[in-house]
């Protein structure tokens, strides 16, 4: 019984309608119904790519954090011979840092045909993202998913002469500003200052022709391309002096991907030759002045929740709807109003041809009805007045 109750229930619920319905001989279909649905369907379907999409968010607040230390990240070819340059980093409290973090590997300066390619290919996307500054979100958005940004590494041994000294690693660093100096001769650490042994190294032997194929601050994040790398400078004089002048401003990444902890930074490059006679002071080498910024940056993926979705798509059926029904009887009524003014379609008059015989004809059945018509007029006419007279006839004869 009760699985019966259900059942008359459930009927009575489907043929339960609050709608009239309109039978469908009624029902006039239109173009614009057909335009209306297409339209309707191409902009749901790009609306849902919209919804897939996602975009970067940029929050700026300020860096707290002044006891950690800061990563430099280093992948920098001199062509100089590994005994004859050194590498160090000397901040602004002084406190140098020596580059037992730092390898020195002999390697051919030249590079080979992949190389070069890999190299050329990263100088166009590093002169697109110059222009272009929205398009960093890329790399941010495909995070592990790009080829590796680091220089590949040769096909096959050569017999060339190991002309260039490869520096590379990470070192640890205090957050303040500092100086990573590459020049002649190993350093040494001595509480007077900051030196190198460079007595040694005859001055025809220096070459400050450089190639950096990484340099980054904080954590490595594959993907990502920094504004240096595959930087190349070439220089045929041997007291040339490269100065890079960076801020690095701390960057926490959150994304669908990955959620790291990395540094972000601009720059800005210099070059000038060493001439004391010409008041050009200073010394050779590769000089990276780095300072660290006191704002943080939080670039956070962020994505388009359902409701607004569902909201815009509802808003999109409802406009389409709405829109092509005005813009129909907009149209509509600008071709009746034409069509009336000039008397085109259904409002062209009926012309209609007619013979002699035809038009004799029906003169005569128009005469015809003519003469009826005054005969029956006539007739009532004739009628009324005997009917008025009867009356007064019968009082007459009364009176006698």
């Amino acid at each position: 019984m009760r699985r019966l109750s259900k059942k008359k229930a459930l009927s009575l619920v489907k043929e339960l309608d609050a709608f009239p319905k309109v039978s469908e001989s009624f029902v006039e279909t239109t173009a614009s119904g057909g335009t209306a649905f297409s339209a309707m369907a191409i902009l749901a379907v790009l609306e849902f790519f919209v919804y897939r999409d996602t975009w970067m968010k940029y929050e700026y607040e300020v860096d707290k954090d002044f006891s950690s230390k800061l990563k430099i990240n280093v992948d920098i070819t001199v062509a100089m011979k590994c005994q004859h340059v050194g590498a160090d980093i000397l901040d602004l409290a002084e406190t140098m840092i020596t580059s037992t973090g730092l390898q020195y590997q002999p390697v051919i300066f030249e590079l080979t045909p992949q190389q070069r390619l890999w190299q050329r290919t990263l100088h166009l996307i590093q002169s697109r993202l110059r222009e272009e500054h929205a398009l960093q979100e890329v790399p941010y958005k495909t995070l592990l998913k790009g080829a590796p940004t680091a220089l590949p590494p040769r096909e096959s041994s050569s017999i060339e002469p190991l002309d260039a000294c490869r520096i590379h690693g990470h070192v640890y660093v205090n957050k303040v500003a500092g100086n990573l100096h590459i020049t002649v001769g190993k350093p040494i650490h001595h509480p007077q200052g900051h030196a190198h042994i460079a007595a040694f190294v005859s001055h025809e032997s220096y070459n400050f022709s450089h190639r950096i194929d990484h340099l980054s601050f904080g954590e490595e994040v594959p993907g990502i391309i920094n504004p240096l790398d595959g930087t190349e400078k070439i220089t045929y004089n041997n007291n040339q002096m490269y100065q890079y002048f960076i801020t690095v401003v701390p960057t926490k990444l959150n994304t669908y991907e990955i959620a790291a902890d990395t540094h972000q930074f601009s720059v800005t490059e210099r070059e000038r030759m060493i001439n004391h006679a010409a008041g050009s002071h200073g010394v050779s080498g590769i000089f990276v002045k780095y300072d660290t910024s006191s704002l943080m940056v939080t670039v956070s993926e962020q994505h388009m929740p359902l409701w607004q979705f569902l909201v815009r798509l509802c808003g999109i059926i409802g406009g389409i709807f709405s829109t092509t029904g005005m813009l129909h009887s907009l149209v509509g009524f600008c071709f009746n109003v034409i069509c009336c003014r000039f008397k085109l379609g259904v409002y062209r008059p009926r012309e209609v041809s007619l013979d002699k015989k035809q038009t004799s004809s029906v003169s005569d059945f128009s005469l015809n009805q003519l003469n009826l018509f005054q005969d029956s007029l006539l007739h009532n006419q004739m009628n009324n007045l005997t009917n008025h007279q009867s009356p007064l006839l019968a009082g007459n004869a009364g009176l006698e």
